[in-house]
């Protein structure tokens, strides 16, 4: 009996740049999606706050969410879907917080038909904790990691009470609770 394989699944994998040790997250996600749907999956599966501004690149291409102020020339993501940005392409760029410059290298690393369409994205795998929010980028959160481990530094203190703790955990992440966290997305 033939059977109808409707629905066209991506698996990407979310690697966040210039951070060490890599901090990645590999999801599955319908490509039929909004890139305003995966900005929302991107934040949920790396465990972002959803707290600043955004944008896709994919060759000279610019999507964001178009406020008043956008950039000249950027395409309102509400308006695309991931298979139509990707158009071949197997690697696109997700920026956020523009303060901050948190780069995300977008990989497809399959595609496969399901019968049954994803109501929500899955999280498969991943490593290492996301970067706190306005640490101040890659810099910053190597400075941030120093101050903390360190008792004797300037900031130790500061950082402490700006974190609620005197550790963080760069090697914490856990699948159940970024699943979690994807099916909150709408």
């Amino acid at each position: 009996m033939p059977t109808n394989l409707q629905q066209l699944t991506l698996q990407l994998r979310v690697e966040l740049d210039r951070v060490t040790p890599t901090v990645w997250r590999q999801i599955l996600v319908p490509s039929s999606a909004r890139l305003s749907r995966l900005h929302d999956i991107i934040q949920a599966a790396m465990g972002w706050t959803n707290s600043h501004l955004h944008a896709f690149s994919l060759g000279d291409a610019r999507y964001g969410p178009c406020y008043e102020d956008h950039p000249e020339g950027e395409i309102d993501e509400q308006t695309v879907t991931i298979r139509e940005v990707l158009l071949g392409h197997r690697q696109f760029s997700y920026e956020y917080d523009f303060g901050d410059g948190w780069m995300h290298t977008v990989t497809v690393e399959a595609e496969f038909r399901t019968r049954k369409a994803l109501k929500f994205a899955l999280c498969v795998a991943g490593e290492n904790a996301c970067p706190p929010e306005d640490c101040g980028g890659p810099g910053g959160f190597t400075y941030f990691l120093e101050a903390l481990a360190d008792p004797k530094h300037d900031e130790h203190e500061m950082y402490v009470r700006w974190n609620g703790a005197d550790i963080f955990d760069r090697s914490a992440f856990n699948l159940i609770e970024a699943n979690a966290a994807l099916q909150r997305v709408r």
